[in-house]
């Protein structure tokens, strides 16, 4: 099994997240882009920082607001995918559309994101599509999976992302209609059940799985039940988390996939 975590899991500068992260013994990271930023040197030069901690960029993320949208995309998509090139990675997180413009018309989604599945593929690389909580129009993991099936193209999957499933309410039951190469990417969070909206709630109160109230155990083993095997990744927001003192660290995560496995076997 590939453990991953999002590099926005915990603090301090992105050379020493990758040094802390590597020394907990994950296999790999979720690049994100503020971290992407904020290194100081090229591309390339991260690609090798990576590669000397013994870890890979499973993903690159996020892409935004892309489908249903006036303009021309894929100017942008290009040029995201010329710097995955340069990092060596192979896949880029799609968040489903959540701005004002977003166009409701489901045909012009699903040309948009074939429109980008054509040229992911000339470039060698995948896009895992995901429904955001509180996306415009696709906001549900199955809705996503809709978007992707009809797409029909072998460089878009979806990703599942705990957080954005639970918080609705939502279950992985229907897992079963999803072939298991769709599933592009999986994310863990669990978090403390709250009165809030679901942006804010995602925003700022996620923590490592055992940590909050969802079954994260049980979305595991459907998960496994169902053959995905592709990489395990934890994804957190929580300024107040990995800005204390006290704060969460890179091995209190590989601790809480850990536990997740061994959850399979219960």
């Amino acid at each position: 099994m590939q453990r991953c975590i999002a590099t926005i899991s915990i603090s301090g500068t992105l050379e020493h997240k990758l040094e802390e992260i590597a020394a907990a013994g994950f296999d790999s990271i979720e690049l994100f882009e503020p971290d992407l930023a904020g290194f100081r040197g090229s591309a390339s030069e991260l690609r090798q920082r990576v590669a000397d901690n013994g870890l890979t960029i499973a993903l690159l993320q996020p892409f935004r607001n892309y489908e249903g949208e006036s303009s021309d995309q894929l100017t942008r998509a290009r040029q995201q995918f010329e710097l995955m090139q340069q990092l060596d990675c192979k896949k880029l997180l799609l968040c489903s559309n959540a701005s004002a413009s977003c166009s409701s018309d489901s045909q012009q989604q699903i040309d948009d994101l074939h429109a980008l599945a054509e040229l992911a593929a000339t470039c060698q690389v995948e896009i895992g599509y995901e429904a955001l909580a509180w996306g415009r129009h696709i906001n549900r993991w199955q809705q996503a999976w809709q978007r992707v099936k009809q797409v029909n193209h072998a460089s878009l999957g979806i990703v599942l992302d705990s957080f954005h499933i639970l918080s609705r309410g939502d279950s992985l039951e229907a897992l079963d209609q999803v072939p298991p190469d769709k599933i592009t990417f999986v994310q863990f969070a669990d978090a403390p059940q709250l009165n809030l909206d679901v942006l804010t709630w995602s925003r700022h109160y996620r923590c490592f799985p055992g940590q909050g109230d969802f079954d994260l155990q049980h979305f595991a083993r459907q998960l496994h039940q169902q053959g995905y095997q592709g990489p395990w990744s934890l994804e957190i927001f929580n300024e107040q988390m990995v800005t204390s003192p006290l704060h969460s660290s890179a091995a209190d995560g590989y601790r809480s996939l850990r536990w997740l496995e061994q959850g399979l076997t219960e």
